[in-house]
């Protein structure tokens, strides 16, 4: 792990969404039609060019909750909210675009539910919202061990997301990052990943969900059709098509175009598929002129400088480091289902 990945990962997350962000969803065939080929502006919700939505505004909130406080889960929360309430950490001062498992989980966390307790877990509470910004806390815990990290991972995903199937999604997407981390290319970090011993997999798959992932895990991905492909708000789909992007293009600009141009929830697929590009390729690869219109930038590249120090100097995380949870919670939580 280098600070050009951590750069990358995070910078890829905020790109990724404001590429994504003027054409959201829009369905494929606009696309085929009218392909992005660069960073527009206006669009689905009439912004100027380089802004970016929640799941650019939570990953800063939550990169900055690291870096002040480590992997701390009530900090991380009353970052979100005061995102949800005040606009902070936004490109123009008011958060929007916000979906309805993190809304309900905001006003959860004002009344006062724990962070841990806040997200909703019904069946129908298993949109992209906490994959989206997971990504400071994938790095983060890339140096440790399957117990560490599911409980990391699956920690921060509950602040918003508490469904088994969604936190096994963050937790499969924390585990390509770190193999990606160790500088193999794409697919040879995607076959690393589907080669995982079981245990390392069942340490963050919940056991009744891991169905829902066979076809990213079969190691078969990269020859799925892109009719085969859905890019909509569902977690698994957001996930599939994230990895699918990552294995089948060649270099940053091509994987985060590839992501847009399948259409619908453009600006998370997008986000997700930009964090995993930017761990790959490097901040170095995203091009200057699409960083160049990025709202904020000199402030979000001074948090993203920041951060990569941070896990620079920390990066090897013990494989007994306990995340900081809400009080009286454990990684029991976690669930016999697993």
């Amino acid at each position: 792990m280098d600070k050009n990945q951590i750069m990358g990962g995070l910078l890829g997350v905020l790109i990724g969404d404001a590429l994504g962000l003027p054409v959201q969803f829009a369905p494929r065939e606009e696309r085929k039609k009218k392909p992005v080929a660069g960073m527009e502006g206006w669009g689905a919700f009439n912004m100027p060019p380089g802004s970016f939505s929640d799941d650019g505004s939570l990953t800063l909130c939550l990169a900055e909750s690291i870096c002040e406080a480590g992997l701390n889960a009530e900090d991380a929360a009353g970052r979100f909210l005061r995102w949800y309430n005040e606009g902070y950490w936004t490109p123009t001062g008011f958060a929007y675009d916000i979906g309805g498992s993190t809304s309900r989980a905001m006003e959860r966390l004002r009344r006062g539910v724990p962070a841990i307790d806040a997200g909703p877990k019904g069946e129908n509470d298993n949109g992209n919202g906490s994959l989206m910004r997971i990504m400071p806390a994938a790095l983060y815990l890339a140096g440790s061990g399957p117990e560490t990290m599911a409980d990391g991972i699956w920690t921060i995903s509950r602040i918003t997301h508490g469904h088994p199937r969604t936190c096994s999604a963050c937790y499969i997407y924390a585990l390509l990052a770190k193999e990606l981390l160790t500088g193999v290319s794409p697919i040879e970090a995607y076959q690393n990943l589907c080669s995982l011993p079981e245990e390392v997999l069942q340490a963050g798959i919940a056991g009744t969900e891991k169905k829902h992932f066979a076809r990213i895990l079969d190691g078969q991905l990269q020859q799925v059709s892109e009719r085969e492909i859905r890019s909509s708000g569902y977690v698994v789909h957001t996930l599939e098509a994230a990895i699918w992007c990552l294995i089948n293009n060649n270099d940053f600009t091509s994987t985060l175009l590839a992501a847009v141009n399948l259409g619908e929830d453009t600006d998370t697929v997008a986000a997700v598929t930009g964090g995993l590009a930017g761990i790959s390729y490097g901040f170095e690869a995203i091009p200057a002129g699409w960083l160049e219109v990025l709202i904020r930038r000199d402030e979000i590249l001074s948090l993203a400088t920041g951060f990569a120090d941070k896990l620079t100097q920390v990066r090897d995380i013990e494989a007994g480091d306990k995340v900081t949870e809400a009080p009286g919670e454990s990684s029991k939580k976690r669930g016999g289902s697993r």
